[in-house]
């Protein structure tokens, strides 16, 4: 399949409005596919439509428990964990309506 071109936008007065009306949509948009996908969940089976289909999956997943851990480690918990990770510069844009 080939990759789609990148969307290349130049800003102008009304791109900040645009994006804050997309982001809306989305919003929405995602309250009704959760929706749907409760549904499915609720269901218990896999559902197909005419272009689609949704298939349940069931699995395990682990997670580590940070706090667990520092807890579990004493006093030298926190430090131990902070060894092991790092930072990282994460730059976003956050929309709010005026």
């Amino acid at each position: 399949m080939a990759k789609a071109a990148k969307l290349v936008v130049e800003l102008n007065e009304g791109s900040v409005d645009r994006l804050g009306v997309l982001l809306a949509q989305i919003a929405d948009l995602t309250k009704e596919a959760d929706a749907i996908k409760d549904a499915i969940k609720l269901s218990g089976e896999s559902q197909e439509g005419n272009l689609f289909k949704a298939t349940l999956v069931d699995m395990d997943r682990k997670v580590f428990d940070k706090e667990f851990f520092i807890a579990d480690n004493g006093p030298d918990g926190a430090a131990v964990y902070d060894a092991y990770t790092k930072n990282t510069v994460c730059v976003s844009v956050r929309v709010t309506s005026r």
